[in-house]
């Protein structure tokens, strides 16, 4: 082989490393000797052959001399990097960095900055790396300019250098680009998508590592699921993040990336903290220590720490000896170079001092409250308020809490899945339940208790079609609608239900990598809501550390009542609901006692003490009680009322302009009564667009509904426990998912939805589910059962509403002055009313 022909296969083994090794091994059948060897060695680390890798490598080694071992050395560095014998790594580099020269010493400098950057040794990664780059950048050599800057990126990032990441790892990615260096490409973007998460645009996060992970293999593709993994802990979903993390940690120790595998056992014990398992957080942190200690990677044994110390905090610990640990433990950090891990630390610090009655300010005063993730920002500010509450400023308290909000507004801003912002809002839960506290008048109150629900409640604008997206979607419609067929003739269902999480899996992906399509939040102002509300009253229901509080506003004056203890209401909730499920099946006597019951009793204690009169009502209720069949309560019988998620939904809704659009109203299949009562209200509406039988599609449902003034479906409907989004109305081939709803451009001005359930709602006070995800697209006014309903009843039930608000009546006031039994109890106007 000529000089030129060996750089080139050399190359070959980071660019094309599958044919690379292949050609290397034929070599070696015929007699090839130390480049062969070197080729085989780094291609087979590439393709998840560590151990092999590591043989060719020796080889060479005892055959080579002079020079050519020298390069052979620099190769050994990264390959005892992945093995975790970091210490074996650098005394490598020093052997060859004493005679390698010109490419050769950057290709060294590339390796070394990764070893010293899983070392732990940022600083000096940095360094090293920040050394070769002006050569490299004059010079003809993408791959190892490539490399060099993904390592420089590393090592920024975990320094928490988030800006100089970001345009280190860019600039890898178009050096690679250019190049035509598809595996070191993916390799920057996924490393890029690693700073971006970081940073907190999900989104952006997630639509890199997509672009990624079809070019990466081996141990790149366990580090970028790794890195993914963090995405999703960050993100608030710690739950998606276990099997991802798992499968990269299994992939990862059958290769024998001993490196890796010790960095993923300290994400794992950040996903079980992230999930409230402290105790198995701990069990995750040691192992992690331990294997760190074993490579000797000092550096990051200081953030397996930092999660022990984490875990020692959830999981109740309040001591003098935790105090002492943390503010150790943070002094080490800050000095292994670990800031932001060092913020955290102090903030449990602080947090613990506050609790055993010792000052704070000194812990807190070095905590950067404008660096680092958001999640760490969040309790920055948190622990200020606590500590100027502890001083008695509570104007200083007041002002920490206002401005953790404001990181958790911006933080929400750039996603735009509706899952996301409510995990986002969830980051702030315990801050702003202290702003809760703090609020002195019942305006104070609203005020903080509607900019922390604006935060989950985007104002959607319709994002750019995903045509992946929508075929995933109506592949699971598809697959959908044979499970339901084959289960409800008795029969084994034809879709397996691995492969329906899998098409799940991915509509949730693809939604969530989508660019935000909403406006900044917008809490409801007491002015305009005054004007807003004329004779109306509102009453927002508020949970301060396990107690119900209300706000009123009624006749321009704001009131606070004290209602009760939220767990108590949530008991009252539960029996209220189980009684009314009974009744949708049967006639119960015992059931229809309990419901009158227990609805009496929880009218009395949260409406009761509001002295409201006989007002028209707005209630934002909180957590449980969205769920609650408010048509039951004495006081509300023939009184108007509507439910809203927030005072500022409400406003919202209100804003809708009616479209001069038309009327749809669709029958789904297997409803026994659906036809007859989509007749009756063809009669009424006699221009309607009418879809059912085979027409009753998905697709077209979904279509025709654009743009409606008005739209009533009939269909039977599934509530999604715990995954709210994938809600669904049966229709003629598959299910129409609240997934499918944010493909409106606009959506119905006054929808309908006659159907078991989907009133309902997750994820508290965000609304997660279909009534709450049609108000955030604009519809004004939803009308839902958050109970079932009994088919037969709802005929003549919708034929009166429909009737009366073809009359002139709003919504509200037409479903007031029904007839209420407990087949239709569970219907509720939603939105402007």
């Amino acid at each position: 082989m000529t000089g030129r022909d060996e750089r080139s296969l050399l190359r070959m083994a980071a660019t094309d490393p599958a044919t690379a090794f292949t050609r290397a091994l034929h070599l070696l059948e015929d007699g090839g000797g130390v480049v062969a060897l070197r080729v085989a060695g780094l291609a087979a680390k590439e393709l998840g052959r560590l151990e092999e890798g590591l043989g060719f490598l020796n080889r060479a080694l005892e055959l080579a001399e002079g020079y050519a071992a020298a390069q052979v050395r620099m190769n050994l560095v990264g390959l005892l990097t992945a093995r975790g014998d970091v210490t074996g790594a650098l005394t490598r580099a020093r052997e060859a960095e004493t005679v390698l020269h010109g490419a050769d010493a950057d290709r060294l400098a590339a390796n070394k900055a990764c070893a010293l950057a899983r070392a732990g040794r940022l600083d000096e990664a940095r360094e090293v790396a920040a050394h070769a780059l002006p050569r490299l950048r004059q010079g003809n050599e993408p791959v190892v300019l490539n490399g060099l800057l993904t390592n420089l990126g590393l090592a920024l990032a975990f320094r928490g250098d988030y800006d100089d990441a970001e345009e280190a790892l860019a600039e890898a990615a178009d050096v690679g680009e250019a190049a035509g260096l598809r595996h070191q490409t993916a390799m920057s973007k996924g490393n890029l998508a690693f700073v971006v998460s970081r940073r907190g645009d999900v989104p952006r996060a997630l639509r890199l590592f997509a672009e990624a992970e079809p070019g990466l293999t081996g141990e790149r593709l366990a580090q970028c699921r790794f890195d993914q993994a963090e995405t999703l802990i960050m993100a608030g979903l710690p739950g998606e993040a276990r099997p991802v993390l798992t499968a990269a940690l299994e992939s990862a120790m059958a290769n024998g990336y001993a490196c890796d595998v010790a960095d993923g056992f300290l994400l794992l014990a950040h996903a079980e903290l992230a999930d409230g398992n402290p105790e198995q957080a701990t069990e995750a942190a040691e192992h992690a220590r331990t294997t760190f200690a074993a490579q000797e990677r000092t550096g990051w044994m200081l953030l397996a720490e930092h999660v022990l110390l984490k875990a020692r905090w959830a999981c109740g610990e309040r001591s003098a000896v935790l105090l002492s640990s943390a503010v150790a433990t943070a002094e080490r950090l800050e000095t292994g170079g670990w800031p932001h891990a060092a913020d955290e630390a102090r903030i449990v610090a602080a947090r613990v001092a506050l609790t055993l009655g010792r000052p704070a300010g000194h812990l807190l005063s070095a905590v950067g409250r404008a660096r680092g993730p958001a999640y760490t920002q969040i309790a920055a500010w948190h622990a200020l308020a606590l500590e100027r509450a502890a001083r008695d400023d509570r104007e200083g308290a007041v002002e920490a809490v206002s401005s953790g909000l404001q990181v958790t507004e911006e933080h929400a801003e750039v996603l735009g899945a509706l899952d996301l912002r409510a995990r986002a809002a969830g980051f702030a839960s315990e801050l702003a339940g202290f702003g809760l506290g703090l609020a002195g008048s019942a305006r104070e109150l609203l005020a903080v208790e509607e900019r922390r629900r604006a935060i989950a409640r985007p104002v959607r604008v319709r994002p750019p079609r995903d045509l992946e997206r929508a075929a995933a979607l109506a592949a699971l419609r598809a697959l959908s609608a044979g499970h339901t067929a084959d289960t409800a003739q008795g029969g084994a269902p034809s879709a397996l239900s691995a492969d329906l999480a899998e098409l799940e899996a991915r509509v949730r992906s693809r939604t969530r990598r989508r660019p935000p399509g909403a406006s900044p939040p917008r809490p409801a102002e007491a002015a305009e809501l005054t004007a807003a509300l004329g004779d109306r009253a509102l009453v927002e229901m508020i949970a301060i550390g396990g107690e119900l509080h209300a706000v009123t506003v009624a006749g321009g004056r704001a009131e606070r009542r004290h209602l009760g203890e939220c767990g108590y209401m949530g008991e009252q909730t539960g029996l209220l609901r189980f009684a009314a499920r009974r009744l949708a099946e049967t006639d119960d006597p015992q059931a229809l006692a309990a419901l009158a019951d227990t609805a009496g009793r929880l009218d009395h204690l949260l409406l009761g003490p509001l002295g409201l009169g006989d007002r028209e009502l707005v209630i934002a209720p909180t957590g449980a009680l969205h769920g609650l069949p408010w048509a039951v309560f004495p006081s509300l019988s023939g009184r108007p009322f509507t439910i809203v998620p927030s005072a500022g939904a409400w406003l919202h809704a209100r804003a809708a302009a009616p479209p001069d659009g038309h009327t749809v109203l669709v029958a789904g299949p297997g409803l026994d009564h659906a036809e007859r009562e989509i007749a009756a209200l063809h009669r009424l509406h006699p221009r309607a667009v009418v879809l059912d039988g085979a027409d009753a599609r998905a697709e077209p449902v979904r279509d025709a509904l654009d743009g409606a003034a008005l739209a009533h479906i009939a269909a039977h409907g599934e509530f999604r426990e715990g995954n709210a989004l994938f809600s669904r109305l049966r229709l003629t081939g598959g299910p129409l998912m609240v997934y499918d709803l944010d493909e409106l451009t606009v959506p119905p001005h006054l929808i309908v939805l006659s159907a078991c359930d989907v009133g309902r709602a997750d994820e508290g006070d965000a609304v997660l589910g279909m009534a709450g995800a049609l108000l955030a697209l604009g519809t004004a006014t939803v009308i839902a059962s958050v109970t079932p309903v009994r088919d037969e009843a709802t005929p003549e039930f919708m034929s009166a509403f429909h009737t009366a608000v073809a009359s002139g009546q709003s919504p509200s006031r037409a479903l007031a002055a029904l007839p209420r039994t407990p087949a239709t109890a569970g219907f509720l106007a939603m939105g402007a009313g």
